[in-house]
């Protein structure tokens, strides 16, 4: 089974034309599940989990965000409403929804803001690595910084990876490349232009937390306050042996506590 690239387009308040990129595998009748990925991250970071999901029948979706694989639109100015709109845009064009929104990392924060912005266009969330609240250590902050520096050594910033993303003990060169700085700073500045509260409960949506229990920048904490917080309508996984990037070191256990939880349907 193979991606099949797809391209929509949307114009916005101010009349600019935005398109949007990504790629989706899967049968197209299947339930969608259009994931979004971490802070200057691509959509590729799936693909360890969108195959094995796509071949249990779910129709998955990966949009790369503005500045990157051939998504663009203003880069400057935005908030993360502006980005939500964005998503919901290509669920409208891409997919059957209502759909499940993934969100690992920045991805998380932005799916919870869709889920709010357009809740008729999801069914529930799974939220990676769920941070928000709980500020990360100050050592973890220079590692995350570290990971889109341009100017250190190869070894360098692959200690920053190690650090800021990865489990002791687990390979962080599966994730050497795929920094955008670019996107990152576009990103955060929509996070800090935008009121936590207005994305925190994710529009009253059920939510499947995964929670990996090394995690150095999204504190477990964050996910265990989020399931104190809101109750019965969070379910809560807690992976160990994984840090922030999740998704290259515990792929089998991500799919199994997806699966699980979207079988209660």
């Amino acid at each position: 089974m193979d991606f099949e690239v797809y391209e929509t387009r949307r114009r916005d308040g101010e009349g600019r034309e935005i398109v949007l990129r990504g790629r989706s595998i899967g049968p197209q009748n299947g339930p969608a599940l259009v994931m979004l990925a971490s802070l200057g991250r691509p959509g590729g970071d799936f693909d360890i989990i969108a195959r094995p999901l796509a071949d249990k029948g779910f129709r998955v979706i990966l949009p790369e965000p503005r500045g990157l694989a051939g998504s663009s639109g203003p880069m400057e100015g935005l908030t993360l409403h502006d980005l939500a709109a964005d998503v919901a845009c290509v669920i409208e064009a891409v997919a059957r929804p209502p759909v499940v929104l993934v969100g690992h990392a920045f991805g998380n924060r932005l799916a919870r803001t869709t889920a709010a912005d357009h809740r008729a266009l999801v069914s529930r969330l799974v939220l990676l690595a769920c941070g928000g609240l709980i500020e990360m250590p100050e050592e973890a902050r220079q590692a995350l910084i570290g990971c889109f520096d341009e100017t250190l050594s190869p070894e360098a910033h692959l200690d920053c990876v190690r650090r800021g993303f990865f489990a002791e003990g687990n390979d962080p060169a599966v994730w050497r490349d795929g920094w955008s700085k670019p996107v990152m700073l576009m990103q955060s500045s929509a996070v800090r232009r935008t009121p936590v509260e207005d994305w925190w409960e994710a529009g009253g949506q059920p939510l499947l937390v995964v929670q990996a229990t090394e995690d150095a920048i999204a504190l477990a904490a964050n996910a265990r306050d989020l399931k104190a917080r809101l109750g019965e309508r969070v379910t809560l996984v807690e992976l160990p042996d994984a840090g922030h990037a999740m998704l290259p070191e515990q792929p089998a256990r991500i799919i199994e506590a997806m699966t699980a939880y979207l079988g209660c349907e």
